[in-house]
């Protein structure tokens, strides 16, 4: 029987957090279920501790600090990672765990902007934001994602371990969904339902600003995973700016033999040894990257070896 753990990430779901450590304790009877409460100020970590969930706590503010302290902190074969606010119903994590208890999947994303999300979530900044991240993730990676910012989520010991959760904030979840297409593993889609929020509870993400941490993220990202994508267009750019100023200049030199416009040249030549430079960069860091994803294959074959022979 593989060992499961339910983790909670709570900042102030007093109104929620009880009734969500007892809907997973009826459904996964066998599981450990952490709270890992964020510096909340209305008792939910108390509340947690009463209904029979393991209890720590985070200082530093921001759902990635949280994330982070439970992948380093939690043992267990199979992982479930379900906010605290009570919009995902426990009775679908049986769908979610399957296909990693199959081996079929290092991450499961629960799906809901194919179900109900679109029709019960009453912040349209949300809905857009998602389709945007989603539109994002698709053109520069070219991988289809339905839902990137679900927080209901199953994970195998192997993502869990090998992730490194650099994100402050909610652009966690943007993170882990990017290094699942980098490194090539499984990630797999299962549409759940969705419900708002009860009466008197309140989202902690902010539309604006955390939508902007997002897309940052997401940049970063690009730059770090695909460098020679990334400055290659970098360095497509200038160039054809170079030539588009260049081309003109050289097509009145072939009429007069003269150059008048010197400083127009220079600055061209100067986009130019700009351009290349960042051809060259990005491949110097491709190069970098491509051993960096050798290490990480090396490493995982390592885990894979340990767990066959345990098995």
């Amino acid at each position: 029987m593989p060992k499961i753990a339910v983790l909670l990430p709570c900042y102030n779901e007093a109104l929620t957090i009880e009734k969500v450590v007892k809907d997973f304790r009826k459904e996964l009877p066998e599981a450990e279920i952490w709270v890992y409460d964020n510096n909340s100020s209305d008792g939910s970590a108390e509340l947690a501790l009463a209904a029979g969930a393991k209890l720590r706590r985070v200082r530093q503010q921001g759902k990635g600090h949280v994330v982070r302290r439970m992948f380093q902190e939690v043992e267990a074969d199979i992982y479930v990672m379900v906010d605290s606010d009570d919009t995902y119903p426990a009775d679908e994590v049986h769908k979610l765990i399957a296909p990693i208890v199959a081996g079929e999947a290092d991450m499961v994303n629960g799906d809901r902007l194919s179900s109900t999300y679109m029709t019960e979530n009453k912040r349209p900044g949300h809905n857009f934001g998602n389709t945007l991240v989603c539109t994002l993730i698709r053109v520069l990676w070219g991988e289809r994602v339905h839902d990137v910012m679900t927080g209901y989520r199953a994970f195998s010991r192997l993502f869990v371990k090998s992730c490194p959760v650099l994100a402050q904030g909610f652009e966690i979840e943007t993170e882990m969904t990017l290094h699942t297409l980098d490194k090539r593993m499984s990630l797999v889609e299962v549409p759940i339902q969705y419900r708002d929020r009860p009466a008197g509870s309140f989202s902690k993400l902010n539309t604006v600003q955390d939508g902007i941490r997002v897309l940052k993220t997401i940049f970063n990202l690009f730059r770090f995973y695909r460098p020679e994508m990334f400055f290659g267009v970098i360095g497509s750019v200038l160039l054809l700016a170079a030539g588009g100023l260049f081309v003109p200049v050289l097509m009145e030199f072939f009429r007069t033999a003269q150059v008048p416009r010197h400083p127009t040249v220079t600055f061209a030549g100067f986009l130019a040894m700009a351009g290349l430079l960042s051809y060259s960069v990005g491949l110097i860091l491709g190069a970098c990257k491509k051993q960096s994803d050798q290490l990480f294959e090396i490493l995982v074959s390592q885990e894979k070896g340990r767990e066959v022979q345990q098995q």
